[in-house]
């Protein structure tokens, strides 16, 4: 089922959320954030816990504006589960159904199917205060699914648990919802979880997104400062654009002339930031000096991450990071002097904040 929020407006004392994008039949598109940027308040507008001050929600041909939450047909899996404690994990399930008027077979065999799902066959007569975290999870996404509505809301599902328990459960999330093929808006912070996650994801900053598109997208071609920050680690090199040439734009930086793929809408002579990511450094071959943007930097420390190590460089006045394999910076120490280079192709110019 599609669902489209057009010019939708809600506005408080001290903050003002606008929201115009559209979602596709199947789709898990993120909302990603910083707490107190609209994410919440976003879902609670399309489940109709409140009322917009202008625009519309559109959930394939039906208008949701003026419908109660319980005609919406909207799953919801809160933050905290929200799980009844006086039933059991089959009452819990088969509530929704049960207060839709279903028959007593049909409830019995959606729930036993859902079970199944969420790999909890076995658990109906447990009381969900005696089951895990992990365990609540599930009971709450069957729930959420029992009456087979037509969009799921996720609001930070995953908060409450450990990192090795939510990599796992995100993992599970992904299977339901691609085996469901519902429609699925996902409410995080975590912007691990939301790459990991998404079909799409949509960054916002109080109360705007500031860019939407594939997790590929906004991790490798943020579309400004903000996004580049608040996704992964980013490198920002300032300087200002010297001229053109041949489809690249040429940087006068503190660390001399940088190069990258010329952007739209910036002009030459215009103050700017280059941007790279940490995993998009390496030792450059000395030759193929036009392939590759090359940086001098003195080792100011070494991260140990497992996989790789991290490495902390002082490049003039800047502090940069780059990701090397452990076999290359094995002998590397503080105080060490060292090259690295960035693909041209993988370096992206951005406007200054």
């Amino acid at each position: 089922m599609s669902l489209q929020l057009k010019k939708l407006v809600k506005t408080y004392p001290e903050f003002r959320l606008e929201l115009d994008f559209s979602m596709k039949p199947g789709e898990l598109l993120t909302l990603l954030g910083p707490s107190g940027c609209g994410k919440t308040t976003s879902l609670r507008l399309i489940a109709g816990f409140i009322e917009a001050d202008s625009g519309h929600i559109t959930m394939g041909e039906r208008c949701l504006d003026s419908l109660p939450p319980y005609k919406r047909e909207i799953g919801i899996v809160f933050q905290d589960y929200a799980l009844f404690p006086n039933l059991n994990v089959q009452q819990n399930i088969a509530f929704g159904p049960r207060m839709r008027g279903w028959s007593a077979f049909e409830i019995r065999k959606r729930v036993q199917s859902l079970l199944e799902l969420v790999h909890l066959r076995g658990y109906e007569q447990r009381k969900v205060t005696e089951l895990s975290g992990g365990e609540q999870q599930r009971v709450a996404l069957a729930r959420a699914l029992a009456p087979q509505p037509q969009l799921l809301l996720l609001d930070e599902p995953l908060s409450a648990l450990d990192a090795k328990m939510r990599k796992t459960l995100r993992g599970e999330i992904r299977r339901i919802q691609q085996e469901l093929g519902i429609t699925t808006l996902y409410i995080t912070h975590d912007q691990e979880e939301a790459l990991a996650l998404s079909d799409r994801i949509a960054v916002m900053r109080k109360g705007r997104i500031e860019q939407m598109g594939t997790p590929q997208q906004v991790y490798a071609t943020p579309g400004n400062v903000f996004v580049a920050q608040f996704i992964g680690q980013a490198n920002l090199i300032p300087g200002t654009i010297s001229h053109w040439k041949a489809g690249f734009a040429f940087v006068e930086t503190s660390l001399g002339v940088l190069k990258a793929p010329r952007p739209e809408g910036i002009k030459p002579c215009s103050p700017v930031l280059l941007f790279f990511r940490p995993g998009h450094c390496l030792i450059p071959p000395q030759q193929d000096n036009d392939r590759y943007n090359r940086i001098h930097g003195q080792v100011a420390g070494v991260e140990y991450l497992g996989e790789y190590r991290q490495i902390h460089l002082t490049a003039d006045t800047l502090s940069l990071v780059f990701n090397m394999n452990l076999e290359d910076s094995g002998s590397l120490k503080v105080g060490d002097r060292i090259e690295f280079g960035i693909e041209v192709e993988r370096c992206r110019i951005l406007g200054q904040a």
